[in-house]
C-alpha cells in the first residue's frame, strides 16, 4: 500500500515535521537559562507567564528576554538576536530612542503621575496635528481602549449601535469587533475568553474591499461608525484595492456613519501614517503602539466637525461616568514619550532610512521564493514586511484565513531564530527600524535563504 504524499504550500508535511523537530530541539539545548528560569518564576503568573501571548512564540518556550537596544536584543543565555518583530511594532523605532530614554530619565525626576494637563501635554497636542492633521485629540493607554472610545463617540452622536468590521480584521482586545463571517452571517469569533453577550446584536462583519457588501450594511441604517484598518495586517497583509478607501469615505458619509481609521500597525506606511501619506480623511484617527516610542500610549483624534457634534452631545449629558478615560491615562510620562517621539524620532529621514531597508528586505525575500519556486509571496507596507505562505495577491479576510499554515510558519520562524533573526510571532511580520542595519537584513535574507532551501529541496 502506497502511502498519500501530502503537502502544506508546496513544502512535504514529512519534510516541516522532520525540520521542526531538529530546530526544536537545537532551541532547547542553546536556551537552558530561559528554560529554568521559566520553570522558576512560573509559579507566580496565570499559565506561567505575565501576558498569555507570551506563549504564542512558536518556540518550545519563550525566551526570557534581558536587555533590547535600537536594533538588538539579548536573551538570557546570552545570544544577540537581531530583531525584526520590535515588540510587535511598539518598538517601531528601535528599542529605547535616545531622545525618548531621556525624556523619561527627566521626566522621572519630576513626577510620574498627576492627573493634571502638562506643559508637555499641550505641546504634544500641537506636535499630534503637525503630524496626522487637524484632529482633536485625546490620550489612552493602548490603542485598544482608544478604539473603545471611539466608538462610544460614534454611538453617541449618531445614536446608532451598530459597528461594521471586516472579516479577519484585529482591534485590539475590544469585544465589539470580535466577529467573523461564517455562512455569510456575522458570528462571534471563537476563542474570547468569557463571552456571553451576543456580539452579532452590535457588530456586522463584510469581507474586506466588497464596496457592495459595505453599502448594503450601511443602507439598513444601523451603523454607527466602520472601524477599520487602511491595510488588514494581523491576518496575513491584505492590501486594498484601488479606490476602497475612497467608497468607503463617500458611503460612510452617504448613510451618516462614522468613519474610524485604525493606524496602529499601518504607521509603518510612513510620516503621518498610511492616511496621511495616501490623502485619506477619516473622521476618527486612532494610533498606538510606537506612537511614544514604546511608552504604554495611544491616542484618537476627531475632525473638527465631529467633535463639536460631541461637544453638543456631551453638554447634554448628566454628570458622572463617560466610559471614556482611565486613572493613569495622560500621565507626563506619556506626554513627555510622546514629544520627544513626535519631534526627534519620528521624522522623514527616519521614515527614509527604514523605506530603503524594507525595500531591500522584501527584494531578498522575494529572490529567494522565486528561486525555490515556493507558491509564496512578499507583502510590504512601508517598513512593514511579510512573506505569505500562498499565491498573492490576498482579497479579503477568507482568503487570509485560507493563506495561514501555523504549523509551516512556526517552523520557519523557529529556524530563523536559531540562526540569530528575530520576528513576531504573529504571521510572519517584519519590521525595519531606523537603526535596523544592513547586515543584518542580509542575515535575516540568507537565513531564510537557507531554509526554504531545506523544506524545498
Amino acid at each position: 500500500m502506497i502511502e498519500a504524499v501530502t503537502r502544506t504550500a508546496g513544502v512535504l508535511d514529512g519534510r516541516i515535521a522532520a525540520f521542526l523537530a531538529r530546530e526544536t530541539a537545537a532551541f532547547e539545548q542553546a536556551h537552558p537559562r530561559s528554560r529554568a528560569a521559566l520553570q522558576g518564576g512560573a509559579s507566580g503568573w496565570l499559565g506561567g507567564v505575565p501576558m498569555h501571548w507570551m506563549k504564542d512564540w512558536p518556540s518550545p518556550f519563550p525566551l526570557v528576554a534581558a536587555e533590547a537596544s535600537g536594533s538588538h536584543l539579548i536573551d538570557l543565555d546570552g545570544h544577540r538576536l537581531d530583531d525584526f518583530c520590535l515588540g510587535d511594532t511598539g518598538s517601531m523605532f528601535g528599542h529605547s530612542p535616545p531622545p525618548v530614554a531621556k525624556a523619561i530619565r527627566r521626566q522621572a525626576r519630576h513626577g510620574l503621575t498627576y492627573m493634571l494637563p502638562t506643559a508637555a501635554a499641550l505641546e504634544a497636542g500641537r506636535l499630534l496635528r503637525r503630524t496626522f492633521g487637524e484632529f482633536r485629540w485625546q490620550v489612552a493607554l493602548s490603542a485598544s481602549d482608544a478604539n473603545r472610545f471611539a466608538l462610544r463617540v460614534a454611538r453617541a452622536v449618531t445614536g446608532r449601535r451598530k459597528v461594521l468590521v471586516f472579516n479577519g480584521c484585529y482591534h485590539g482586545t475590544v469585544d465589539d469587533t470580535m466577529v467573523m463571517l461564517e455562512g455569510g452571517r456575522t458570528r462571534p469569533r471563537p476563542g474570547l475568553v468569557g463571552q456571553v453577550a451576543d456580539l452579532a446584536s452590535k457588530a456586522v462583519a463584510v469581507e474586506f474591499n466588497d464596496i457592495g457588501a459595505v453599502e448594503a450594511a450601511l443602507a439598513t441604517g444601523e451603523i454607527a461608525a466602520i472601524l477599520t484598518e487602511p491595510v488588514m495586517t494581523n491576518s496575513c497583509m491584505v492590501l486594498p484595492e484601488a479606490g476602497f478607501h475612497d467608497a468607503l469615505r463617500t458611503l460612510s458619509r452617504r448613510y451618516g456613519a462614522v468613519l474610524i481609521l485604525d493606524e496602529t500597525h499601518t504607521l509603518s506606511s510612513g510620516l503621518g501614517g498610511y492616511g496621511r501619506v495616501h490623502s485619506l480623511s477619516p473622521d476618527i484617527l486612532v494610533v498606538g503602539k510606537c506612537v511614544a516610542g514604546g511608552m504604554p500610549a495611544a491616542v484618537w483624534g476627531l475632525t473638527p466637525d465631529l467633535a463639536a457634534r460631541f461637544a453638543a452631545y456631551d453638554a447634554a449629558r448628566p454628570e458622572g461616568h463617560s466610559g471614556m478615560g482611565t486613572t493613569l491615562a495622560a500621565n507626563p510620562m506619556q506626554f513627555a514619550c510622546l514629544c520627544a517621539t513626535l519631534s526627534e524620532v519620528m521624522t522623514p529621514e527616519a521614515y527614509a532610512r527604514m523605506e530603503k531597508g524594507s525595500d531591500r528586505l522584501a527584494r531578498g525575500l522575494s529572490a529567494v521564493i522565486s528561486r525555490v519556486e515556493a507558491p509564496w509571496h512578499v507583502v510590504r507596507v512601508g517598513a512593514r514586511v511579510e512573506f505569505i505562505c500562498a499565491p498573492g495577491p490576498l482579497r479579503n479576510g477568507s482568503e487570509a484565513a485560507r493563506a495561514h499554515h501555523p504549523r509551516l510558519e512556526a517552523a520557519v520562524h523557529l529556524g530563523l531564530l536559531n540562526r540569530g533573526s528575530l520576528i513576531a510571532p504573529f504571521h510572519n511580520m517584519m519590521l525595519v527600524s531606523p537603526v535596523t542595519r544592513n547586515r543584518q537584513i542580509d542575515r535575516l535574507i540568507t537565513a531564510f535563504d537557507a531554509i526554504l532551501t531545506e523544506l524545498f529541496a
